[in-house]
């Protein structure tokens, strides 16, 4: 069995970079993870997370140990230990003369915040980067990808979309874990330095998701002057009376007559009075905000300024707004309380990913092998639907496009990760293929590749009747014994003989949130029933130590 880049194990390196060997009297002479034992049952893994946004850049690295379940003769591994070892400053995101993002500038700091955690890119095992709001749109957005690879290591380049980027947040926040354990519907909101982006919560589970033009870097001033203005800062400007240019005076009035006019509309969206003006704010499809809501949580840079936790002013409209939002939520003109949140300006950073490989193909459907396998980095994307004795095809198949619709990685190839209940009798399964055939009818018409994975041992049974009654022609791929989520990746491996079975590597996001309650919940990366993220913002799937969920 291997994991990450081959080397399942690393001596223990503090935050300094210093190696360090364990004595003790009841151990034999021997060090413990030079036993071949140990080192096969036992992984140590060194990840780093890499955020860039409109407003700020900012890294993350941790180490992982994990340990292979043994006594449940099984292959699974869990992380039993996670230790943040460096958390950069949140710098902010250099931009050039010509108001792209200056990749060269982006490169030094991820220099030297890998010099500053002692570390260096081939000590890294894994780790992920996202592009966030106006960074995502920036037409040098692969160059920056493209810089941040080199730099930082083998890297995850998850290029997230509004809708992607407001349901990190939401679990970054920790207002998902909120809604679980209080079964509430909640509202979060991140304001970023470009956008805003609103996630609905219900019991545990993003609902829905959009995004707003309403940013606190959608002007940076210098000395009085404008030096940076993005055509949605100069449009609020405008609406607020002010005709503000790049290289035009500015004053403190007329910054807080713009962050005033922003703190309005998006006061307008929560309270559900849409506008002329607001309607046009919109970057997605609008959110319309139930009338009962049982919290608010806010997340981003300018939460910052609303938890009072920030009060310096870098020379945008961040603290501005920040405050007016404050001031709205004191005097009571939200339309629900504000809940603390587990985490600001770091809710979307990505604290890290992690590996594990789980054998998958006992009862895999594999007759295109030679064409699906291998594969690395597919993203992944889980839909959620309700299976009950009879299995609704119509339903299913409109959850499936509904759900993916939401991945903005292109028509590249997608890992479609399928949950399954309940017995496995013809009628049923013969639904849930049909389900299947219409929710990716668009994939199938385009002669696109189907990767399913799916929790239950069906596999080869649901290709034969994808294949033999419902006429897939398609190269058709299904692995099962798995549970993927949301945002994770996975690369496949060749068929390995005379088993049949297939090397699966996952590649869970991890957030940087342990429960409040001291919950000792642990990652399980894979299984051969479920997997999940614990010890962060609970994804909402079991996990293990005894706990139906620590979320």
């Amino acid at each position: 069995m291997s994991t990450g880049h081959g080397h399942g194990h690393h001596d223990y390196v503090d935050g300094a970079g210093r190696d360090h060997d364990h004595d003790h009297d009841d151990e034999p002479d021997v060090p413990l993870d030079e036993n071949p034992i140990w080192r096969q049952d036992n992984v140590t893994l060194h990840s780093v997370g890499v955020d860039i946004g409109s407003s700020g850049t900012q890294l993350a690295f941790s180490r992982l140990h994990l340990r292979r379940l043994s006594e449940d003769l099984t292959s699974r591994y869990i992380v039993v230990r996670r230790e943040s070892l460096y958390e950069s400053p949140v710098h902010l995101t250099p931009f050039g003369a010509d108001l792209e993002i200056d990749a060269a500038r982006l490169g030094v700091l991820l220099d030297e915040a890998y010099a500053e955690a002692r570390v260096t890119p081939e000590m890294i095992d894994t780790g992920a980067v996202i592009l966030t709001g106006e960074a995502l749109r920036r037409r040098n957005s692969e160059a920056i990808a493209e810089v941040v690879s080199e730099r930082a290591g083998d890297l995850v380049c998850a290029m997230a979309g509004h809708h992607m980027e407001a349901m990190l947040a939401a679990y970054g926040s920790g207002a998902v874990r909120a809604s679980s354990r209080e079964h509430g519907r909640l509202l979060n909101i991140d304001i970023g330095g470009g956008t805003t982006k609103l996630a609905l919560v219900e019991d545990g589970r993003v609902v829905e998701t959009a995004a707003f033009h309403v940013g606190g870097r959608l002007i940076a001033v210098t000395d009085g002057v404008v030096t940076r203005i993005e055509p949605g800062g100069r449009r609020h400007a405008l609406r607020a009376g002010h005709d503000l240019a790049l290289s035009s005076p500015v004053t403190d009035d007329q910054l807080d007559d713009v962050a005033t006019l922003m703190a309005g509309e998006l006061l307008e969206v929560l309270n559900g009075q849409h506008t002329e003006a607001t309607e046009g704010l919109w970057l997605t499809e609008p959110l319309s905000i139930p009338e009962r809501l049982d919290g608010i949580v806010f997340s981003g840079g300018v939460a910052e300024y609303v938890y009072g936790t920030q009060t310096a002013d870098f020379g945008d409209l961040g603290r501005r707004l920040g405050g007016e939002l404050r001031r709205s939520a004191e005097g009571g003109l939200l339309p629900a309380p504000v809940l603390p949140a587990a985490e600001r300006i770091r809710a979307t950073v990505l604290g890290a990913s992690q590996y594990t490989v789980q054998l998958s193909g006992i009862t895999s459907h594999l007759d295109s092998a030679e064409r699906t396998l291998p594969r690395r980095n597919l993203p992944v994307a889980r839909p959620t639907y309700v299976l009950g004795d009879t299995v609704d095809s119509g339903a299913m198949a409109d959850a499936l496009r509904e759900h993916l619709g939401r991945f903005t990685q292109g028509d590249g190839d997608l890992a479609v990760a399928l949950s399954w209940s309940g017995d496995p009798e013809y009628h049923r399964l013969r639904a849930f293929g049909e389900g299947i055939v219409k929710g990716l009818s668009s994939r199938l018409a385009a002669g696109e590749r189907l990767y399913l994975v799916v929790e239950g041992d069906i596999a080869r049974t649901l290709g034969r009747i994808l294949r033999d009654e419902l006429g897939v022609e398609n190269d058709l791929l299904i692995l099962d014994g798995l549970l993927l989520r949301d945002f994770d990746y996975v690369d496949l491996g060749l068929v390995r003989q005379p088993s049949g079975t297939v090397p699966v590597t996952i590649k869970s996001l991890v957030f940087n949130d342990m429960d409040a309650a001291g919950c000792a919940c642990s990652l399980e990366l894979v299984g051969a029933r479920n997997s999940a993220v614990g010890a962060d913002l609970g994804f909402g799937v079991p996990v293990s130590g005894g706990h139906d969920r620590c979320s």
